[in-house]
């Protein structure tokens, strides 16, 4: 375990979380009319506190990638899923909240599930896959999922949308920090010319303005304790599941590991929910009659 990328993988953490915070704000504000569009991303260019929710999100993504360089996707993602602490004391500093059961639960259980995972698993590096079709195809299963939920989500709008749309950008940003690690191995082993004949880092730019459309979406509509939690537990799971299908992570097979390793991601996503679901939480969102702007006819 390398301290060097605890520290990156914390600090790129402690970024996400704090822009989030910011870049809902802002974002419940935007109008209804560019919900899933592009032209939600240029109003939201126009209020300072999402420039800097968006600077501290784009800071975070970059110290991720410095530690996905040097460590493990397996060992990386569950740090990151500490993101919603941050958040949620940054929340709690608005509010005034106390942490109380809930918080300290979550807490303990998002903690002790990261350090369960990790001890348990000793997360490695191996050697990547070489069959492009493996690589095609769970990449492709997960952002097939991903549109999946995007497609009800915007069947289901208001009811369900949130929660879908952070669900389908977690998996997406997931696969993004994979890919992250595939283009900072080109560039190590070739310079600016390896890494700009891959295809990798174009899909990583794809991956990120698609994920950033979709988060932004579901901030506009709902408080963020209905979007965040989800958010925050599909990314690691789709990037372990990157990490090790195809990049080479290995981690412990034995069936006592194996249970601890459940056991941790179990705990992960309990810890995660129960924060998100905490009074800390920003409950603002859309007035009634943006609400029923944005309802089916």
């Amino acid at each position: 375990m390398s301290v060097l990328v605890l520290l990156l993988a914390v600090s790129a953490a402690c970024c996400l979380g704090l822009g989030f915070v910011l870049q809902q704000n802002a974002a419940q504000r935007a109008p209804l009319s560019d919900f899933l569009s592009p032209r939600l991303l240029l109003d939201l260019m126009r209020v300072e506190r999402w420039l800097g929710g968006t600077a501290l999100m784009v800071a975070g993504m970059a110290l991720g990638a410095v530690a996905l360089g040097r460590g493990e996707v397996s060992f990386v993602e569950p740090l990151l899923a500490t993101n919603l602490l941050f958040a949620l004391a940054f929340s709690r500093r608005q509010t005034g909240q106390p942490l109380g059961r809930q918080g300290w639960a979550g807490l303990a259980l998002l903690a002790g599930g990261v350090t369960a995972f990790i001890v348990a698993g000793a997360p490695r590096g191996g050697t990547a896959v070489a069959d492009p079709l493996r690589h095609w195809l769970i990449i492709g299963a997960v952002v097939g999922l991903a549109l999946l939920l995007t497609a009800c989500a915007k069947r289901s709008r208001l009811s369900a949308a949130p929660v879908l749309l952070s669900l389908a950008a977690g998996l997406l940003y997931g696969v993004q920090d994979a890919l992250t690690r595939i283009s900072g191995q080109r560039f190590s082993a070739g310079g600016l010319t390896e890494l700009v004949t891959g295809w990798q880092p174009y899909g990583v730019l794809a991956l990120g303005v698609t994920g950033l459309v979709l988060v932004q979406s579901a901030f506009e509509t709902a408080p963020l304790r209905m979007s965040l939690p989800a958010l925050t537990a599909a990314q690691p799971l789709a990037g372990i599941l990157c990490g090790v299908g195809f990049l080479g992570d290995r981690l412990r097979t034995d069936t006592g590991a194996l249970a601890w390793e459940a056991a941790g991601l179990a705990a992960i996503v309990t810890g995660i929910v129960l924060l998100g679901l905490h009074p800390a939480m920003p409950t603002g969102t859309a007035k009634p009659e943006r609400v029923r702007d944005l309802q089916p006819q």
